[in-house]
């Protein structure tokens, strides 16, 4: 393998794994929560959280936006660790 083929692999690996601080699940108490769960199920599973944040971020369809969703960031901080759960409308896309 060239040095650029290997350059590229790495490159290409790199933009595969997606962000680093990102993860997939999260615990509260013995529940999973998990991407793709509703706002209804976590606070199930999870309570109130410690902080709410909502922003309206716009929807385009091509180069043209054609309304807006609320995106909201919901914190919950303990003794060990601090987890925000970012929800677009009902459902949560990403655990940070």
């Amino acid at each position: 393998m060239t040095r650029i083929q290997s350059v590229f692999a790495a490159a290409l690996l790199t933009c595969l794994a997606g962000p680093v601080d990102a993860d997939e699940t999260a615990r509260c108490g013995s529940k999973i929560i998990a991407v793709g769960m509703s706002q209804s199920d976590v606070l199930e599973h999870c309570g109130e959280p410690t902080a709410r944040d909502v922003e309206q971020h716009a929807v385009h369809e091509g180069n043209r936006v054609v309304g807006t969703t609320p995106v909201e960031r919901w914190t919950y901080s303990d003794y060990s660790a601090t987890r925000v759960f970012v929800f677009d409308g009902d459902k949560l896309i990403r655990i940070e």
